[in-house]
Formats: structure tokens, sequence, C-alpha cells
């Protein structure tokens, strides 16, 4: 069934507006995918803030013309399944690159980052991303190991003068 222009002018915006917002893209070959598994993928995109979409590659390039995605639409060839991660910057890569492992069939083919482009063998690195709760927790751990090292310094006098006060006692009553 052919889409109608309503129907392509409305994807297009879908589109363009998922783009506007998401932080990464990766664009995978799917073909040979079968309908279990590509509903197992949608599930789990579902669930870990990943826009997935099957569009055709005209439309997705009129949808990322203004966008930080528009370098990607020269490389838009072949049936592409389209990630974009809306909530971290890395959902997307691991997303793709867990049911990538399973099914050897998924190949990705391009990853967009922050206005560039990059390979698709760039996954992996888009995959090892933190969370942003991850990124967090690093970040607190760094600003509070400062304070840590303080309060260590600043006990450290006392210590050592109950250490001495001990040492002195066990002679004496040696």
């Amino acid at each position: 069934m052919a889409f109608t222009l309503t129907q392509k002018k409305e994807s297009v915006a879908e589109l363009a507006e998922v783009a506007g917002k998401a932080h990464s893209l990766v664009a995978a070959e799917y073909a040979g995918v079968t309908v279990s598994q590509m509903t197992d993928m949608r599930k789990k995109a579902r669930e870990s803030g990943v826009f997935l979409k099957v569009a055709k590659n005209t439309l997705v390039s009129r949808a990322v013309e203004n966008t930080d995605y528009a370098i990607i639409k020269g490389n838009l060839t072949g049936p592409l399944l389209y990630a974009f991660s809306q909530e971290d910057p890395g959902a997307a890569g691991r997303l793709i690159k867990e049911f990538a492992k399973s099914n050897d069939k998924l190949k990705p083919r391009l990853v967009s980052l922050g206005g560039q482009m990059y390979p698709g063998s760039h996954v992996e690195v888009l995959a090892s991303l933190p969370t942003r709760d991850e990124a967090l927790s690093m970040l607190l751990s760094v600003m509070a190991q400062p304070a840590t090292m303080l309060v260590r310094l600043l006990s450290e006098p006392a210590s050592q003068i109950a250490r001495v006060t001990n040492a002195v006692g066990q002679q004496q009553a040696a």
C-alpha cells in the first residue's frame, strides 16, 4: 500500500520532531531480520528511550534537513532502520549493538552524534557512553574526592597524637 502525500508529510514531520530532540542516531541495515526479532527490538527500544523507525530514505533525508543529522543525507542508501536516542546518547548504540550480537543480519551502517557522522563500526564507542545516572555519579565522585582528602588530612594530626600517646603509655607500662 503506497503512502499518500498527507501520510508522507506526517511521517516527515514526526521524524523531524524526533531528530530535532534526539541526542544520537544509528542507521542499520535490517534485511533478513525476522518480524519477531523486530518486534522484540521495538519493545526494547520503547523501554530504553529510543525512537525506532523503518522509513524511506528520501523521507528521512527531508526530515533531518535542518538538524544536526543533515550530514547523513548523502549516505542513505538501501533499506535502513533508524534509531534515535531520546534520553541518553548511548541508548541507540547499546540497542543496536545488543541485537547485532544475536543477529548477524542487523549491521550498523552509520552513527551520527553532535553534528558528526561516523562509520557503523563506531556503534561500539556510542554504546560505551555512560547513561545520565552513571555520568552524574562519576561527576559526584570526582567532586567529593577533594573533600574526602581534606577530612583525612585534617584528622591525621589527631590520630598521630593518639598513636604516640598509646606508644608512650605502652613503653611506661613495660
